[in-house]
């Protein structure tokens, strides 16, 4: 691990020396806690704005950050190109084989050559195989295609489920969550509405509001049908009716229902639902980088996808509890037209909250573009760190230093400025961090992500491919009936209770399960917790000598008041096994399930010795080590914090009084004689620099960490007082050397290296009393099953 890594700070390329048009071997290094203030990139296409992007992420991905990336353009995929090994075999199946030819050369040469060109590329940043294996040991990588299946698929229209009640709850962010999904929604109808005057968006609106307040998501199918048949009766001080007739509230439902029956479309319906923890972490906790790919969706689908997703991600935000470090990133490699200055579309307030409110909550947006002229440079204002590259035109620029100046609180040299941004090549980037006290030029590292540009979906598909595999087994693995069905129900006992799970679809077939439900009271005091949970448990019935076994028992989703007492019309029914029909066993296996659940059902707590932290009942352990993660950073942080207060008023004596050895010598060998003071320490690549950075505790340092005096004035000196000042300066060099061998020390000592992956928890199993649980519910349960497009069954519930 570099030294760097331990303190947090992501290593984005070298210094970059205008004046002599090199660069230097001083590493620029960045305080990921300053990505809670936002980032935005701006550059014309070939600056290497994607490759700056991607270097941050992985920067991101190496200090165990979790990032959701959207990507309109195809190029974030690239991120999954990493090959620790850099074998020409690992770069052949993503060369492109069109410039293999025209060089001349066979797809096996010009992909050796590629392999080549990493790791030359590679070794002389200071990279090698083992940063590109620790990126991969460190995070979980995912390319997400919503509306197809070439990448791993995201139910979107599944659900509009309904938020959290602490959302709802604040209503200004409620009222942001309804209008963007109403708008959403009718910006996939091709509807442009206006919030206020489209009665479209009012009555979507108001039925999402009724629905959500009521604790109830709504699905697509049940919204055409509450279109059609609202559960209002007025909208305002108006009739339903009269504001939205009868026959026009049918005429948007049957577009709804179009859309939905479109080929293709039930695509947006399949995979994992949208959720935001989900695509950040994996169900073990590990950090996510989840690229939501969108290259393959038209303009309205596009800003639906997004608007649903920034939902979700504010209602995940507002979950959690507030932290100066960084959490989490969510990137986007090109915002034109989801940000404009003028126009009005869902995703833009959605944006301006985040901007406003994730910094209280780590999470940190880095926003790029090539069209720096359509962006809302007021909705920019606050954020605290710019990355300017090359740029195409006069106006681009005049805009790009509008939105700067705004952000730069008054301290502004807009000539100095401009004469800088107009100087930038190719890989090169005016860094300006209102943390810092200084802009900075540089040149972005090589990346350790193979580019291959832009990822075709049969790339994806093929980038993707185990993961779906592995998905589809999974769902494979749920087990299924296989017994034949009848149009009646079989005649059982009278005195066995009969419930029936609510179906949705066609061709109904019921299967017969045992069913046993509860609820559970969990006390301790030790450990804080007083918790009650409801249970409702399936299990199949055997025809050997043991007709009932707990152990195979799976959850019912869904309560027991959802339970009905009748079936679907026109629906069938499987046969039941004879154990099913004997009376006097329910009320013994209702026995063995209070046992199943005293011994099976129970809040299990992990402990952290070394944070001294425990997880709350109902945290898993994922939550749990992804806590422990934000709980290292905050307290990397702090350590940070500490040693950079330290040693910087140390360097601020050592500054003052090298500045004034050099101006004596200068002086006498008459060096500068109209130049600015613009003394400052050359650290190079030492430690102290990458503490310290371009971060000062004075306001007389303002010319920072740099090459050496270039001033001078009038006077001169006798020989002997610069020999005197010579030998000074020799000191204070000494003593600087000396302080970052100290520091070095220190840092060596920090315990910074954390992987909540690895850490070993203690676990505390809490279990209930057999006195605190109550079975409620024991008898036999229909579960409804249908047959999909291949003829095999599928749950209908």
């Amino acid at each position: 691990m570099h030294d760097f890594e331990k303190l947090g700070a992501f290593y984005l390329g070298k210094r970059y020396d205008s004046d002599a048009d090199t660069l230097t071997d001083d590493l620029v290094l960045y305080d990921s806690k300053d990505l809670t203030t936002h980032a935005v990139i701006i550059g014309m296409t070939g600056s290497g704005k994607t490759g700056l992007g991607i270097g941050i992420l992985e920067e991101a991905a190496l200090d165990h950050i979790p990032v959701i990336a959207i990507d309109p353009k195809g190029d974030m995929g690239n991120l999954l190109l990493t090959f620790p090994k850099l074998k020409p075999d690992d770069f052949l199946p993503w060369i492109n084989t069109r410039t293999a030819s025209d060089k001349g050369q066979s797809p096996e040469e010009f992909a050796a050559g590629q392999a080549a060109l990493w790791k030359k590329g590679l070794g002389e940043w200071g990279q090698t195989g083992k940063r590109i294996e620790q990126l991969r040991n460190n995070v979980d990588l995912a390319i997400y295609t919503p509306g197809s299946n070439s990448g791993l698929p995201i139910s979107v229209l599944q659900s509009f489920s309904a938020p959290e009640q602490a959302l709802i709850d604040d209503v200004d962010l409620y009222r942001e969550r309804v209008q963007s999904t109403a708008t959403g929604i009718l910006t996939l109808l091709g509807i442009d509405a206006d919030p206020v005057a489209s009665r479209e968006h009012i009555l979507i609106s108001r039925l999402l509001d009724n629905a959500w307040k009521s604790g109830r998501s709504l699905d697509v199918p049940s919204l055409i049908g509450e279109i059609q048949d609202p559960p209002i009766t007025k909208v305002g001080v108006m009739n339903v009716d009269s504001f939205f007739p009868a026959k026009d509230r049918f005429a948007l439902a049957m577009r709804l229902n179009n859309l939905l029956a479109a080929p293709g479309f039930e695509a947006w319906m399949q995979g994992e639902a949208l959720n935001a923890k989900s695509l950040l972490y994996t169900e073990e906790g590990k950090p996510r980088i989840s690229v939501m790919s969108i290259a393959h969706l038209d303009d309205s689908q596009r800003m639906f996808f997004v608007s649903m997703l920034l939902n979700e991600i504010i209602a995940w935000m507002r979950a959690q509890p507030g932290t100066s470090s960084l959490r989490a990133i969510l990137y986007m490699d090109e915002i034109f037209g989801y940000l404009p200055p003028i126009a009005n579309p869902p995703s833009k307030n959605l944006f301006l909250t985040l901007l406003k409110q994730a910094r209280a909550y780590g999470l940190g947006l880095v926003l790029s573009t090539q069209n720096p002229v359509d962006l809302d440079y007021k909705g920019l204002s606050n954020t605290g760190t710019w990355f300017i590259g090359r740029m195409q035109t006069e106006r681009d620029k005049a805009r790009v230093m509008e939105g700067l100046e705004g952000a730069s609180g008054g301290k502004f040299d807009k000539g100095a400025m401009e004469r800088t941004i107009a100087g930038l090549g190719k890989r090169r980037f005016l860094l300006h961090n209102v943390h810092e006290n200084e802009a900075v030029v540089f040149g972005t590292r090589w990346v350790m992500s193979y580019l291959a540009g832009p990822l075709t979906r049969d790339h994806i598909r093929t980038l993707m491919s185990k993961v779906r595999k592995q998905v589809a087994a999974a769902a494979k693995a749920v087990s299924k009936p296989k017994r034949k069905s009848k149009t009646m129900a079989p005649t059982l006992s009278p005195t066995i209770e009969q419930y029936f799970v609510p179906a949705y679809g066609e061709e109904i077939v019921y299967h017969p399960r045992l069913v046993a439900g509860g609820d559970i009271a969990f006390a301790s005091a030790r450990y804080n917790i007083e918790d009650e949970r409801s249970v409702l448990h399936t299990v199949e019935f055997d025809t050997g000598p043991v007709a009932i076994d707990w152990d195979n028992a799976e959850t019912l989703d869904c309560s027991i008041s959802d339970l009905q007492k009748k079936g679907e019309e026109g629906a069938t029914y499987a046969d039941c096994v004879p154990a099913a029909d004997n009376a006097r066993a329910y009320a013994g296996w209702a026995k063995d399930y209070k046992r199943w659940l005293r011994q099976n059902e129970n809040i299990t707590l992990y402990r952290s010795k070394r944070f001294r932290l425990t997880s709350t009942a109902g945290e898993t352990e994922g939550d749990f080590r992804a806590r422990l993660q934000d709980a290292a950073s905050e307290k990397r942080d702090l350590e940070i914090a500490k040693l950079r207060k330290r040693y910087g008023s140390k360097v601020a004596t050592l500054e003052g009084r090298l500045m004034r050895a050099e101006q004596t010598v200068a002086v006498q060998k008459e060096q500068s004689t109209k130049k600015k003071l613009d003394t400052a320490i050359s650290f190079g690549t030492a430690i102290l620099g990458a503490v310290l950075g371009r971060k000062r505790i004075t306001a007389t340092s303002a010319s920072k960490m740099g090459t050496a005096i270039k001033t001078a004035g009038s006077a001169r000196k006798e020989a002997a007082d610069v020999e005197r000042a010579k030998a000074t300066a020799d000191k204070v060099r000494a003593d600087i050397a000396a302080l970052n061998e100290k520091l070095e020390d220190e840092i060596a000592a920090l315990d910074t290296a954390f992987d909540a992956q690895t850490e070993e928890l203690d676990e505390i199993v809490v279990r209930a009393k057999s006195t605190d649980i109550h079975v409620a519910v024991t008898g036999l349960v229909w579960l409804p099953y249908t047959n999909d497009e291949d003829g095999r069954l599928k749950p209908a519930w």
